[in-house]
């Protein structure tokens, strides 16, 4: 038997192959199928199977399109309600691939349709468990994301109360040998303590993760529902597109617009900058986002967007612009785009550069935007003057920062901050915005 991890450290998302004598299963593919296809070349194997533990929030799962190319039937339970062919795969259902077994085990609590797929040898010796995004290491699925979207909606509370359920009296009693392949790694919005490692083991998890230890059922709901991560705007979003199943991937990126970049631009249609920030700042269209290309991309631009808001794609070069259209369709966002192009000549807006000395020396004289994370924020302000407004907020909240005195935007390492001051820049043309950039901690350290 071979089993293969495939990961996207950009969504901390993890898929996987099983291959027994040429026949191979998929679970929670992402949205280019290419590299399964590969892999069942490289090991002469034909997709016979492909598994879906849940519909996925976070990315777009290409499920529906390796049915079509393969034949291979979808695995997905029967509360998901899918909206594309597929066979049930719930408490007691089997797959056999020649001598090995791929049992389904409900485990409601991320989402009430989840399901853990236990992987059995020849001699029924339980070996591997497939826990989608019920269990992580070091952290369970959280609870909070199926309020609005999917066939079945539940509140935060029931779904916690049902993840103690399914931890307890499903996960826990599997043998502690077990290894245990989650759907996602660290930095995913999926959990609050995921951990840097990307497989574990029943036995581990039941000593080390912070939500298998003793605790009442109570005490359980508390502590998985409070001080979650944000829940980026693409979120349901991508559940509904996934209980449907998505477009063929290439053929949706290659109907992206490409056009020439002095092209005339709809005014009222947002741009999305993707060049680094010097790049950026020494020439930008105005009322650019600067959202720069990298490894947490996706998840921002799912952030600050809403689905079906139509934008406009700036990169430096073509090869970096064919990158950001894929990483666009990783969340179903590339049929958003109004069109894709390089740097027009007429980006000649310049972003300001800030004092940093008079800044240090007299910062009561600015008004300081604080765009991290509300987790970030309660544990301390870096400046005991500014005012907090989370990056996924501020489109929405940006009058609010007061216009009186000139504006100094940070976050924790200038990332957020990039994006956080071109949209107040572009939102409050007439005050002087700055960006504080990579010297916030050594600088917020100090006021604090």
């Amino acid at each position: 038997m071979i089993i293969h991890q495939f990961y996207d450290k950009g969504l901390a998302h993890g898929s996987y192959a099983v291959i027994r004598t040429g026949k191979m299963i998929v679970i929670d593919p992402a949205r280019d199928p290419q590299p399964y296809y590969d892999f069942a070349n490289m090991h002469d194997a034909d997709i016979v199977g492909v598994i879906e533990t849940h519909p996925h929030a976070d990315f777009v799962s290409s499920h529906l399109e390796i049915h079509q190319t393969t034949g291979a039937v979808i695995y997905v339970s029967k509360l998901t309600g899918a909206g594309y062919p597929h066979e049930s795969f719930d408490d007691g259902d089997v797959i056999k691939l020649n001598d090995i077994k791929l049992k389904a085990i409900n485990t409601p609590g991320h989402s009430p349709d989840s399901i853990c797929v236990l992987v059995e040898d020849e001699n029924g010796y339980e070996k591997v468990l497939f826990t989608g995004d019920t269990l992580f290491v070091g952290d369970v699925g959280r609870p909070d994301l199926r309020e609005n979207a999917g066939n079945i909606t539940a509140k935060k509370e029931e779904l916690a109360r049902q993840m103690y359920h399914s931890t307890r009296e499903k996960l826990m009693k599997l043998p502690h040998h077990v290894v245990v392949y989650p759907t996602h790694g660290p930095g995913s919005l999926c959990g609050k303590n995921i951990s840097p490692d990307l497989q574990s083991s029943i036995g581990r998890e039941i000593r080390e993760n912070y939500a298998l230890q003793l605790m009442d059922e109570l005490t359980f709901v508390k502590t998985i529902t409070e001080d979650q991560p944000f829940v980026p705007k693409y979120f349901g979003y991508d559940v509904e597109l996934n209980k449907g199943g998505a477009s063929s991937f290439n053929e949706s990126i290659g109907n992206v617009l490409r056009i020439d970049s002095n092209a005339v631009l709809d005014k009222n249609i947002l741009v999305i900058d993707t060049r680094p920030k010097p790049q950026f700042r020494n020439g930008h269209l105005k009322g650019a986002i600067n959202l720069q290309d990298g490894e947490k991309f996706e998840s921002w631009l799912g952030a600050i967007l809403n689905p079906g808001e139509q934008f406009y794609i700036i990169a430096a070069t073509a090869g970096d612009l064919d990158v950001m259209i894929k990483k666009a369709a990783k969340i179903g966002y590339e049929q958003y785009i109004k069109a894709a192009l390089l740097a027009p000549d007429a980006a000649t807006e310049k972003s300001l550069e800030l004092d940093l000395d008079d800044f240090t020396a007299h910062s009561e004289k600015y008004t300081i935007v604080d765009v991290r994370n509300q987790n970030e924020a309660n544990v301390g302000l870096l400046f005991n003057n500014s005012l907090h407004i989370p990056l996924p907020e501020l489109r929405e909240r940006v009058n609010e920062v007061p216009t009186s005195k000139p504006i100094v935007v940070h976050c924790a390492a200038g990332y957020r901050s990039a994006a956080a001051s071109s949209i107040i820049e572009a939102a409050l043309s007439a005050t002087p915005v700055y960006d504080l950039g990579e010297a916030v901690l050594e600088i917020g350290k100090a006021e604090v």
